[in-house]
């Protein structure tokens, strides 16, 4: 069942610092933990699905992409050879969580006609924020230009991610995939799903203590800020019980999309927290 701490909505115990946030409820705006009592519950049941799933999948294997210790993928294979590819990115703040931790989702996915794919990345505070995004942007061209090798068709990517997740997968869908030999349609849609769009009450948080940007990567990391360079469409989704602070940039950065006509759908999944909402991610991709 999911519970929300509301006590801490509209506080102004100090001065503000963004918006109507004091700094107590800026901090715990980017606290996600606060608004939901049982996070750890859920994650624990999470863990318990993957390692099922990581056991008992027959084909699911492991490739790096890369030389660095974090730079390997997981690779969930569907059945049938010529399904789409879906690449996600897991959450944990840019410093928790790894890729085993969201192979439960693998079975939906591969239900659905779609090889998951699940790649790993280096954690903050051990890498500066821009560092994951490379590692990710080199993860994908990796698996478009190695799909005879996975044994996969690369001319169908959707890309999908879960808070941190769902901004370094917005942040993917503004580069210019020339760079990395890419077509610039190379992801076909996007699934983004309470996330952060814009930076700037992230470095005004208490998440500054280990999210260290200059003005130029934090500009470079809002992709709120550059939706006219969006490559695909986007459904963006939160939950009911984000905190107001993660609805509020879900709302802000649908609109920006909407803007210049990138956005496929937006919604709020009624009745979830932010932990709650990782397990409805397929079902939300293959609708």
């Amino acid at each position: 069942m999911s519970t929300v701490n509301t006590s801490l909505e509209d506080s102004e115990r100090g001065p503000k610092v963004y918006l109507h946030y004091d700094q107590a409820s800026l901090d715990a705006a980017y606290d996600q933990k606060v608004w939901a009592s049982n996070a750890a519950e859920v994650m624990e049941r999470y863990s318990r699905a993957s390692a099922a799933v990581r056991s008992s999948h027959g084909s699911t294997r492991s490739f790096s992409y890369g030389h660095g210790p974090d730079e390997n993928l997981d690779v969930f294979l569907a059945a049938q050879p010529d399904a789409s590819i879906h690449f996600h990115i897991h959450g944990g703040g840019w410093r928790s969580q790894r890729k085993e931790d969201v192979s439960f989702l693998a079975p939906a996915f591969n239900a659905a006609n779609f090889h998951y794919i699940a790649p790993d990345f280096s954690a903050l505070p051990q890498v500066k924020l821009p560092f994951p995004v490379e590692q990710l942007a080199r993860a994908l061209a990796w698996v478009y230009k190695n799909a005879q090798t996975l044994g996969v068709e690369a001319q169908s990517i959707y890309l999908s991610g879960h808070s941190s997740g769902a901004h370094l997968c917005a942040v993917l869908l503004t580069l210019d995939w020339s760079r990395y030999g890419l077509p610039p349609e190379v992801i076909k849609g996007a699934l983004c799903i309470s996330g952060m769009y814009d930076m700037e009450p992230v470095l005004l948080s208490a998440r500054r203590a280990y999210v260290s940007l200059t003005d130029s990567e934090a500009m470079a990391l809002s992709p709120a800020r550059s939706t006219e360079t969006v490559c695909c469409p986007v459904t963006v989704v939160c939950a009911q019980y984000d905190s107001p602070e993660f609805i509020r940039q879900a709302e802000h950065f649908a609109a920006m999309l909407g803007r210049h006509g990138k956005l496929a759908d937006f919604r709020m999944i009624p009745a979830v927290n932010h932990f709650e909402i990782a397990g409805k991610i397929a079902e939300l991709a293959t609708a």
